[in-house]
């Protein structure tokens, strides 16, 4: 029962709390190469108004930048992921790293809107390739015991980068140059594949089951494996609801990194730099508190239910919904403020929690696929929120897209509510016993 304390084999697990220097560096270098990730995918949401200018490009056309990226980038995930769990992870990743930050240099040389399009499909392909394959392998450094933390962790660059990228974004376009941007944050990222690199190859976890490389040493055996581990997710009803989900709350997240900074510069008159630092600074200031904590929780309450990481999301659904209809409709910047830092510290308590909780209904070979789809999910569905945010702007409004968004944060919630009574026991101790 979800209610019960964790099996014995599990408490075992939970007490091994130690944690290797290694792994630590480990967690430390991907945290880095993760806030690049972010810093180079979110610059372009601040600099809309010069685009506009620069590059002719519609309202459309710039909700396009998003969808283009995410829906790319969402169905290069599920491939990604199965390569993940069957070549080196650690050449996978430094790949990703070294492509990404080429196509953030080819950004600042585009000189039409369709140009940029082409170019921000290209950096979902490239980004696709690095975040199943992070998880999985940062995840399988640490004990269980201390998984959802070690990922609120990691997560925290996701933070940092949508933060420093979309300020630095935003202060580039306004001094006129955020060509420059884009080739300066594509440079950082290639100087730093070389210490990553390097660091990579000489890794070694402690971790008995650490998956760094291909788990199927014969090659004969990969359509088989591909097959099972797609067969055995598909058919596991907790992580299709995970599957339903996560996109419900990323459409949430993306609604408002793509539209936060031009809706309230519109509708509070600031500059580009002053509204991508309000849209991002409280939201992901809390958010990065809400990961941290939401991370801690799950490991503690952990000793009490297995189902600990799927209540805390619940929670985080439940408490979101009503912060997204007043983000939208606050009458002053403070107020909006409040509302942006109370959805940010909910939110965090979701995003460090998704992936754990979906290791614990799918083996240990399938991880990096759990999260290619789940990143499949959530991108094909999320694009649609900078789409819908340009497409209707001027007519629905983003306030009330926000409105309609919170009753989905909502319906999913409860979703998650049934989901956590009746199927997550069933998948939890069939994975259980596949593991023994």
């Amino acid at each position: 029962m979800t209610g019960s304390p964790a099996d014995p084999s599990h408490t075992s697990n939970a007490n091994n709390r130690s944690v290797s220097t290694q792994a630590i560096l480990l967690l430390g270098f991907m945290w880095f190469a993760y806030f690049l990730n972010y810093c180079d995918r979110q610059a372009v949401f601040a600099m809309f108004p010069s685009l506009k200018t620069d590059l002719g490009m519609t309202d459309q056309q710039l909700g396009l930048t998003g969808a283009c990226f995410l829906w790319v980038y969402a169905l290069g995930c599920p491939v990604a992921g199965i390569v993940g769990d069957r070549v080196s992870k650690r050449i996978l990743v430094v790949m990703s790293l070294v492509i990404w930050s080429l196509v953030t240099v080819a950004t600042g040389l585009s000189r039409s809107g369709v140009e940029l399009l082409w170019l921000r499909a290209a950096m979902g392909i490239s980004e696709s390739l690095f975040m199943p394959t992070a998880i999985a392998l940062t995840a399988s450094a640490f004990a269980p015991a201390l998984r959802s933390t070690t990922i609120a962790i990691l997560t925290t660059a996701q933070i940092a980068g949508t933060v420093a990228g979309s300020w630095f974004g935003g202060w580039m376009a306004d001094m006129g140059a955020w060509r420059t941007a884009f080739y300066a944050l594509g440079v950082v990222g290639l100087i730093y594949a070389v210490p990553y690199f390097a660091f990579l190859r000489t890794f070694k976890s402690e971790q008995p089951k650490t998956q760094l490389d291909s788990p199927y040493t014969d090659p004969s055996n990969t359509a088989v494996g591909i097959s099972s581990s797609l067969g055995s997710l598909l058919t596991t009803l907790t992580f299709l609801v995970l599957c339903i989900v996560f996109p419900v709350f990323v459409f949430g997240l993306w609604l408002l990194y793509g539209w936060l900074p031009t809706f309230l510069g519109g509708k509070f008159q600031l500059d580009q730099a002053d509204a991508a630092f309000n849209a991002t600074v409280y939201l992901q200031g809390s958010t990065l508190i809400g990961l941290l904590c939401g991370g801690w929780l799950a490991d503690r309450m952990l000793r009490w239910t297995r189902a600990s990481r799927y209540y805390l999301m619940l929670a985080s659904l439940l408490l979101c919904a009503p912060c997204l209809h007043a983000i939208g409709n606050c009458e002053t910047l403070w107020q909006l403020r409040v509302a942006a830092s109370a959805f940010g510290l909910f939110s965090g308590l979701l995003m460090g929690n998704i992936f754990p909780s979906a290791f614990e209904v799918v083996s240990t070979q399938s991880r990096a696929t759990a999260v290619g789809i789940l990143n499949l999910c959530g991108g094909l569905v999320s694009g649609f929120a900078t789409l819908f945010g340009g497409m209707w702007k001027e007519t629905l409004g983003i306030d009330r897209l926000l409105t309609l968004t919170g009753a989905a944060y909502f319906a999913a919630g409860l979703l998650l509510l049934c989901c956590i009574l009746t199927l997550f026991p069933r998948d939890l101790h069939k994975q259980s016993a596949t593991a023994c």
